[in-house]
């Protein structure tokens, strides 16, 4: 098969990754490697290993946890073959991806470190960085966190793919400090930082852009919201997470129960509508 029209499906697929429905995504990337196959040539190994990724991210997105870390392993045996330090690298920020949403911050940062030792100045190292921070976050030292926000703010992006879900653009960044910032308790901050996640992730028709983040900033400022007392609003911001067109299960699962209990001791209808949702997305998720 024509490697140029093989990659560039992959590059497609890889585009597609922040809106599509995650199902369709999925058997789409797999009916490509079928085609690809498990050994491929030398031409095509690099875009196998890109192919991996994508496919092990969509898979995670899914709570298919087992399948996701088979395909990262895949990557980076793909893109050590191939000598793609920026595919290893991301098969590494899949493995931190993956030890924060299992609450191992620790597994996260050495993921990560290991990760900045291979990824050179590919924006990846941004991402890397950024996963090191949210680990940090989750053990309390708001030191390392200003650390490693700063190393990822410090990484050179070459935007040359926009929309390609392996470039980070700038807003990437200020989607993860929002993450740290809620963590830590800076609530200003991360308040700020899910606006303007909101502002960039929407188009002016209102249509979603980036429906993943926004989801994820919903969440964050339905639990500022919460902080505050102002659980109606709390849980309206939590509903429209939840029922987004497109989640990272575990990613929603995770902000979703945080939502969830500070919310336990109000019992006004869109509070109940809420942990409903909640409890509906508890079991669907592996």
């Amino acid at each position: 098969m024509d490697g140029e029209r093989i990659r560039a499906a992959v590059g497609r697929l890889c585009r597609d990754y922040a809106y599509r429905a995650a199902g369709e995504l999925l058997v789409e990337g797999r009916e490509w490697q079928g085609r690809i196959g498990d050994r491929p040539g030398p031409e095509l190994v690099a875009t196998a290993g890109w192919l991996a990724l994508l496919v092990g991210c969509v898979e995670y997105d899914l709570g298919l946890a087992e399948a996701a870390e088979a395909s990262r392993r895949k990557a980076l045996a793909w893109g050590t073959e191939a000598g793609a330090g920026e595919i290893v690298g991301w098969a590494y920020e899949m493995a931190a991806w993956f030890a924060l949403t299992r609450d191992d911050p620790r597994a996260a940062i050495a993921a990560a470190d290991g990760g900045l030792a291979v990824a050179g100045n590919y924006s990846v190292a941004a991402q890397l960085a950024a996963q090191k921070a949210r680990a940090w976050a989750r053990l309390g030292d708001r030191r390392q966190v200003g650390l490693a926000l700063e190393q990822a703010r410090a990484v050179p992006l070459d935007i040359t793919d926009p929309g390609n879900h392996f470039v980070v653009d700038p807003g990437k960044i200020g989607f993860f400090a929002m993450d740290c910032y809620r963590i830590v308790g800076a609530d200003e901050l991360a308040e700020a930082c899910a606006h303007e996640v909101l502002r960039a992730g929407t188009e002016a028709d209102g249509r979603e852009r980036s429906p993943m983040r926004n989801a994820q900033a919903r969440l964050t400022l339905g639990i500022l919201a919460a902080r505050r007392g102002d659980t109606d609003t709390a849980a309206r911001y939590g509903a429209q997470a939840l029922t987004g067109p497109r989640q990272s299960r575990p990613e929603v699962r995770a902000g979703g129960r945080e939502l969830g209990g500070l919310l336990r001791d109000s019992s006004t209808p869109a509070v109940r509508r809420y942990l409903a949702l909640l409890e509906e997305l508890q079991e669907v998720v592996p």
